[in-house]
């Protein structure tokens, strides 16, 4: 990156130190969500396999990321889609007896550009049936206008069908997070899905205020994790004198954050206020850093063909689904089906 980019980036960082701001504290609701340490342990590993490029490992569960505390899922469907790089996988894990959902952050070619854009975008879309409520074009469109969500909406069915109604849980990593949350709100609102647990990792802003509420009345069960000066979740800013027409954070945050120096230091995971936007959790600090965005829980939370939209699949995959015209994927198995072996030729997209 040149010197020029470098000072617009460092420019963004410091008016982000800035739009936090000092402001009059209000009184806040206790929320409902419980933080459970174990379960956001479990959660970021599906939402750092969803970064896969290797899909016949991904849709087998038999990647380098697919084991630990995640063994034993049991994929039901995995959404490419290939015209706006994003991809999603829906499955059940039956040591949580929940269907899992997990969407794949952004695969910017550079993550500076995409903060850059972030910083600067305004809230553009009125969210639908929701006075008031505006959003991210681009995060809202990312899932309900693409491939995204009639495929998750079909696999969740399926999952019920084959499952019962069991609960559903939601998560994502950065842009992933964004889509995760019209995705547990769509479910919720529109299809009588029982949300028991919401949580992302790294999420940016979706919404102003009123959209904040109105998620949080019908996914009460939601957790956000931040990890100390992570720059995505202070982006699009917060301006704490203009709460009503400025994007804001829905509870509850968990901040984690390092304490002492040297070989004293130690992690801790602090459950923040019910507002959204508790200013002593990470608005307490400058979010200046990609490096705390990348990792989470030590878990690896990118690509590993960073900044790439290609992935390898298996020539024998495509008999587990479909693509349309613009070369999106759809796989889709019954759990009951045997896996593909994996002994036959590979091919690069």
């Amino acid at each position: 990156m040149g010197s020029f980019r470098w000072l617009k980036v460092a420019i963004l960082f410091s008016l982000l130190a800035i739009s936090g701001g000092r402001e009059l504290q209000a009184k806040h609701k206790d929320h409902a969500s419980a933080y459970n340490h174990t379960l956001a342990k479990i959660l970021v590993e599906y939402a750092s396999a969803v970064y896969m490029s290797d899909l016949t490992e991904l849709f087998t569960w038999t990647c380098s990321r697919c084991n630990d505390m995640t063994k034993g899922f049991e994929m039901i469907e995995l959404i490419v889609d290939v015209q706006h790089c994003l991809q999603a996988f829906v499955g059940v894990a039956p040591d949580l007896n929940a269907i899992v959902i997990a969407f794949r952050g952004t695969q910017e070619h550079s993550i500076q550009n995409w903060i850059e854009d972030l910083f600067w975008k305004q809230l553009d879309l009125n969210y639908p049936g929701m006075p008031e409520a505006m959003v991210h074009h681009g995060f809202y469109s990312a899932y309900h206008n693409t491939t995204m969500r009639p495929g998750v909406v079909d696999a969740v069915k399926r999952a019920k069908q084959l499952y019962g109604d069991i609960g559903i849980m939601v998560t994502g990593h950065s842009m992933g997070g964004a889509m995760a949350s019209f995705c547990a709100l769509d479910l919720a609102v529109n299809h009588g899905g029982r949300i028991v647990q919401f949580m992302t990792f790294g999420q940016p802003r979706v919404g102003n205020a009123a959209f904040s509420s109105y998620f949080s009345e019908h996914v009460p069960n939601t957790i956000r994790v931040t990890n100390n000066h992570d720059v995505i979740p202070h982006l699009p800013p917060y301006y704490s004198y203009f709460q009503q027409k400025t994007y804001k954070h829905f509870p509850t945050e968990v901040w984690l954050y390092n304490v002492g120096f040297g070989s004293l230091v130690y992690k801790v995971e602090k459950v923040c206020d019910g507002s959204g936007e508790d200013p002593t959790c990470s608005r307490s600090v400058t979010g200046n850093s990609i490096s705390d965005h990348m990792m989470y829980f030590d878990v690896e939370l990118e690509a590993d063909t960073w900044g790439s939209c290609r992935f390898v699949m298996n020539s024998g995959m495509l008999s587990y689904g479909k693509t349309d015209l613009n070369g999106n994927i759809v796989l889709s198995r019954d759990p009951a089906m045997s896996v593909l072996k994996l002994n036959t030729e590979t091919d690069v997209f």
